[in-house]
């Protein structure tokens, strides 16, 4: 039943074999990327910050990918901030960086796949970008009005917004890096399934 429920919601996600492949690689990336991390995930909301690195650094590249195959992605970048994003992209060539804002060329590579991704996820149909990213339904409409030539200059600031999604939910990611140190395919579902969960719960909280 957990199978079919995360297809059906992918179907109608209209989450293309493409679109879940780059979206699984993304995840993955930013696994990799939140592994070489010597620092923590500031939680939002007061709780705890959450100390990703040393969960995922034991991993194996087939355990990261186990656990980077959610049809969701695993990081974010403020995209429920419908508000926040509505000025980003209304003045995305105005902003200005200060020298000490230097960012990592690991983190700006990915931030800047990701962002390409957001932006080719909020141009299709339905409501894709909002399911997958946890982009507010403002925020899709406000990707989907800009270039993607616009898309480089918002890498340096964006950067400074990466974290991990539900950074504020300690038990998703125990139970996704410990389903997939075990290789366990079934807690591993499970956990596919409570992400769904919380997911439809932001949207709902946000809409």
């Amino acid at each position: 039943m957990q199978d079919a429920f995360v297809g059906t919601w992918a179907q109608e996600s209209h989450l293309s074999a493409e679109i879940l492949g780059s979206l699984r690689d993304l995840n993955h990336r930013f696994l990799d990327l939140t592994a070489a991390r010597a620092g923590l995930w500031v939680a939002s909301g007061g709780a705890a910050p959450l100390h990703l690195a040393g969960q995922v650094a034991p991993l194996s590249v087939a355990q990261r990918a186990a656990a980077a195959g959610c049809p969701y992605a695993l990081f974010d970048l403020r995209f429920q901030d419908d508000g926040y994003w509505r000025l980003r992209l209304q003045s995305a060539g105005a902003w200005r960086v200060a020298d000490e804002s230097m960012v990592d060329d690991d983190t700006a590579t990915f931030v800047r796949l990701a962002l390409f991704y957001a932006w080719h996820v909020a141009s299709t149909a339905g409501i894709a970008a909002q399911l997958t990213l946890g982009m507010n339904g403002n925020t899709a409409t406000a990707f989907r009005r800009i270039t993607v030539n616009q898309l480089p200059a918002l890498v340096v600031t964006e950067s400074a917004n990466l974290s991990a999604r539900w950074s504020d939910c300690a038990a998703y990611w125990n139970a996704l890096t410990a389903a997939a140190s075990r290789a366990d395919a079934a807690a591993l579902r499970r956990v596919q399934l409570y992400g769904l969960q919380l997911a439809a719960a932001a949207r709902l909280s946000n809409s």
